[in-house]
């Protein structure tokens, strides 16, 4: 038995050799391997700045009408708060000899190529199984791209949430650190903003792979082909070099929680955790929830509202009105990579920017605001536009004025986006460490709290802008003033987290 006993020790010392380095025990990691963990986000975002720029006008192509475009969002929301939960859940107590998070990121990252595959093939696809050219909805085209857009959600909700629950523990319940490493995830978010709003606005990039033309496929439709090739590789680069870089501890149960939990139900942990939450993070949940409903219509309808109220362009017109809707489309992912590089420059100043402003808090209540000013915005912007095409023609488009207007709305966006990326899912790491969840499960629970609001604007903003004649203004609106009400309710009503928390080995997830 001394034999066997001292090879086993061997065994053990060696396996905690490679999957752990000391600051994985109980000490914050160094900042490059958080840097390397973080710029996994630069490879998400890009796919996701596709959606959000392509996405809604493509399935129009397809023959979705408007009104009926904004549930097809719903896919995420329902998604994220079905898989990121369940994924949490497991991630935090895996004990796969790889790590509790890395066979969850890599699996997400396969899955995201997959349905990225689905959905920029669907029109191909479905011409070959029977949809005919001349019909205005390929039923079978649209089966195929919503099939791959669901599983683009549980993607990339198997894979974020993974990623900056890693984060989290990297950290080890430092709050600065964790604060410095959701700041580097919203850099990297902005990045893959940047080259993912570049590739959509530009209309030549179908020449690199000239295979992606096709009878089935246009100009447009062979862009977002090539648009989610250039994100696949990326992902897939980032993610697996990170992932061979930076080892992930391996997680073993205390004796006897694995007779204990692995017979109760997921949904059962997460009602617990949300029992014995406390006020701040119930705090954190509800600002949350107004925030994104703030949010969302603009992240999903701002490149159709470029398109039709400020271009003047119509998806459903003739080919002038189509060819005008395009060039809106463009322009609106032009000014959304303008957004997501203020983004990028803000988010590295969050921690410095948050001091000489008081607090976290503060500083999310105050850009709120701005968020507010800038939604109520849009409808002097529409309003410009429309009257310039009274006088100027209705294909004449946006003059250079309410072009450049627009640019610097979108631009100036990206302040309080660059906010809304960090701060919360960092004030959700800190406010957590005393919840007895893990950092999986906790991050599980804040997704909730953003996709109920994303469920929220994909039921009522389609039947709200077809109400008041189908553009997209009344949905901004009503963003507007949930903006306000998000600031105010952050600056009273939302606890100040500690400046700085000790490392608690036990708070980040490890037993």
């Amino acid at each position: 038995m001394g034999a066997l006993e001292a090879e086993r020790a061997a065994n053990d010392a060696a396996t905690l050799e490679t999957q752990s380095s000391p600051e994985d025990l109980g000490q914050p990691s160094p900042l490059r391997k958080i840097i390397s963990v973080a710029s996994i986000a630069a490879g998400v975002q890009f796919g996701w700045a596709l959606q959000l720029s392509l996405l809604t006008p493509y399935v129009q192509l397809l023959g979705i009408p408007h009104q009926w475009s904004s549930y097809m969002w719903l896919c995420g929301p329902i998604s994220g708060m079905l898989v990121q939960p369940i994924v949490g859940y497991h991630s935090d107590r895996c004990e796969s000899r790889f790590g509790r998070r890395r066979p969850f990121i890599a699996t997400g990252a396969v899955l995201v190529a997959v349905s990225v595959f689905l959905i920029g093939f669907a029109a191909d696809m479905g011409h070959s199984f029977g949809d005919k050219l001349e019909d205005k909805v390929r039923t079978r085209a649209i089966i195929i791209f919503l099939t791959g857009f669901w599983v683009l959600d549980v993607a990339n909700n198997t894979l974020q949430g993974p990623c900056r629950a890693f984060l989290a523990d990297l950290a080890a319940g430092d709050a600065k650190k964790t604060r410095v490493a959701n700041a580097c995830f919203s850099f990297f978010m902005a990045v893959g903003n940047v080259l993912g709003y570049a590739a959509g606005s530009y209309t030549n990039l179908h020449k690199m792979f000239p295979f992606t033309m096709t009878k089935a496929c246009d100009v447009y439709c062979a862009n977002l082909k090539t648009c989610f090739f250039l994100s696949i590789t990326l992902l897939l680069i980032l993610t697996f070099s990170s992932l061979w870089y930076v080892k992930d501890k391996k997680w073993s149960p205390p004796h006897g929680e694995k007779e204990k939990t692995s017979s109760l139900f997921f949904f059962g942990e997460i009602f617990g955790a949300v029992r014995v939450m406390k006020r701040p993070m119930w705090m954190l949940l509800m600002v949350t929830v107004i925030n994104w409903i703030a949010w969302f219509p603009f992240l999903l309808y701002d490149t159709d509202w470029m398109g039709r109220e400020v271009y003047g362009g119509n998806s459903d017109g003739n080919e002038q009105a189509k060819k005008l809707y395009d060039q809106g489309v463009q322009a609106g992912a032009l000014g959304l990579m303008f957004n997501s590089i203020l983004l990028g420059f803000v988010s590295l100043g969050v921690e410095s920017i948050g001091r000489k402003m008081g607090g976290a808090k503060r500083l999310w209540g105050c850009v709120n605001f701005i968020l507010a000013i800038g939604l109520a915005m849009t409808v002097l912007v529409t309003h410009s536009a429309e009257q310039h095409r009274k006088t100027a023609g209705a294909l004449a488009g946006p003059s250079s004025g309410i072009k450049a207007g627009v640019f610097s709305l979108f631009t100036v966006l990206g302040i309080p986006l660059a906010i809304t990326y960090s701060v919360p899912f960092a004030l959700a790491s800190i406010f957590s460490t005393n919840s007895g969840a893990g950092q999986g499960l906790s991050l599980g629970v804040l997704n909730i709290a953003i996709c109920i609001p994303q469920m929220i604007v994909s039921f009522s903003s389609g039947p709200l802008d077809a109400h008041f004649g189908g553009g997209n203004l009344p949905s901004f609106v009503v963003g507007a003033i949930a903006a306000a009400i998000s600031g105010v309710l952050a600056l009273t009503v939302l606890p100040s987290p500690p400046a700085d928390a000790p490392a608690m080995s036990g708070a980040m997830g490890f037993h």
